[in-house]
């Protein structure tokens, strides 16, 4: 028998063999980390990267900062091989992530002097356009097509623009203008990126958890969360990203996820109310991505600062994935970081410095094993056809592969087999047809196997609700 043949078939039997008790876990969102030294800058990056898809995640959170990748002025800005563009990590991550069945999502942040008259980088760019050819020439260079270097299929536009440290000014006087700022910046940053690939899914937001919404007469303005982003809709409220990104700290690592704080700031035990409130501003549901998610552990980080035990850090974790998988909005969660690694960073890494897990890696991956995964919404009542994630067989094939699917489709305490097949497409998923319908309102579970004609195979779960 053919080597592929006998990976079909262990694939039907691996899939015939799970219980239906399987789909009561619900996996339903990407999980994964944020730690742009760990994974693009030490030189355990290989090793690093591969723990970190050990934690059974699936997405890589990293940072595009325009003032340090752009430091000089490029003589063609839509080229990233023009010599001014820094790119050689970022290189390098977006091949190596893959290998390890990881996504990207960058993050693009920060203004070089040459584009905002020589000021610090939390100034917006004197001219938007320099924003749009830096945001296209990213997405082009990583929209799968290009040898030589991998594939990046989620964008965010700025990091914490509610807070003054990453954008300025917050306030004209005492009112907020800050959000019509991120509104524009977004729209250019957007634009470049769906001209440089359409296929890349955009999201706003990358807020800080808290804000004072007045002005402190410092350099520490800010607003809050929920308040900024009914700001950002005011100034457009069809701006057209898929999801808002948010990070909901808490105050204190000690209080944990749970946290209870006023809206509107944004914690876990307010996510549900800020859902409901970007519904109305923007008139449409939007789906909440938690990119960034972190408590610093004794005695890496002083006690006296509010460092938690390594017993904490886990069960705080734990209960921030079932919190997030819990919450009806929220699509995606990341921890910051993986791995402590200088006292420039954080020390919330779920590895010490020398590599050595702290109990949280563990406590992680157990919950993340019943979460991560994805959601999509489908016709009711018919065959459908779904989008899965499969970026281990890009590292292996290029777009157009043909790749053999085998799915099992989970509803109530009952399942069906089939299977079906689909074509590899340049941003790392392929699509398929179901012939099994779903009924209005109803969330089946699918697990889908996708194999290419070398035997590699993709294991992957979609929460299916019909509509």
């Amino acid at each position: 028998m053919p080597r592929s043949s006998r990976v079909a078939l262990l694939v039907v039997v691996v899939l015939a063999a799970l219980p239906t008790a399987a789909a009561l876990a619900a996996p339903r969102m990407p999980v994964g980390f944020y730690d742009d030294p760990s994974f693009r800058w030490s030189p355990d990056t290989a090793k690093n990267l591969a723990a970190a898809a050990k934690a059974n995640t699936s997405i890589v959170h990293v940072l595009a900062d325009w003032s340090q990748i752009a430091p000089t002025k490029p003589s063609d800005p839509l080229s990233g091989s023009d010599p001014a563009y820094k790119l050689s990590d970022l290189d390098a991550l977006s091949r190596t992530a893959a290998a390890n069945g990881l996504q990207l999502l960058v993050t693009i942040s920060q203004t070089p002097k040459w584009a905002n008259g020589e000021q610090t980088p939390n100034h917006p760019p004197n001219n938007l356009n320099d924003l749009r050819n830096f945001a296209q020439m990213l997405a082009n260079r990583y929209n799968g097509t290009h040898s030589g270097v991998g594939t990046v299929t989620r964008f965010s536009i700025w990091n914490e623009p509610n807070l003054q440290l990453f954008l300025t000014p917050q306030f004209d006087g005492t009112r907020i203008v800050s959000g019509e700022t991120y509104a524009k910046l977004f729209m250019a940053a957007y634009s470049g990126i769906k001209a440089g690939n359409p296929l890349a899914l955009v999201a706003a937001g990358e807020t800080s958890n808290r804000g004072r919404n007045h002005p402190s007469g410092g350099g520490s303005d800010s607003v809050a969360p929920a308040t900024f982003a009914h700001m950002v809709s005011l100034a457009d409220p069809n701006l057209p990203f898929v999801a808002w990104a948010t990070h909901p700290y808490p105050t204190q690592y000690k209080l944990g996820p749970s946290q209870r704080v006023e809206y509107p700031n944004v914690a876990l035990s307010t996510m549900t109310k800020f859902g409901v409130s970007l519904k109305q501003w923007f008139h449409r549901r939007v789906p909440i991505w938690i990119t960034e998610y972190g408590e610093q552990t004794a005695p890496e980080y002083p006690a006296y600062l509010g460092a938690v035990s390594y017993a904490t850090q886990a069960a705080h974790a734990k209960a921030a994935l079932k919190l997030a998988q819990a919450n009806p909005y929220v699509e995606m969660f990341i921890w910051f970081i993986f791995r402590d690694s200088t006292r420039q960073t954080w020390f919330s890494g779920f590895e010490k410095a020398s590599g050595a897990k702290k109990p949280g890696y563990s406590a992680f991956a157990s919950a993340a094993k019943n979460i991560d995964g994805q959601s999509v919404t489908v016709p009711a009542g018919k065959p459908f056809s779904v989008n899965v994630d499969v970026p281990l067989l890009a590292n292996y094939n290029g777009r157009g592969a043909t790749l053999g699917i085998m799915y099992r489709l989970y509803h109530g305490k009952t399942s069906v087999f089939d299977e079906s097949g689909g074509k590899l497409a340049a941003n790392q998923t392929v699509t398929f047809q179901v012939k099994y319908p779903v009924p209005k309102g109803k969330t089946y579970l699918l697990l889908v196997a996708a194999t290419d004609r070398g035997g590699v195979t993709s294991h992957r779960w979609v929460a299916v609700t019909g509509a």
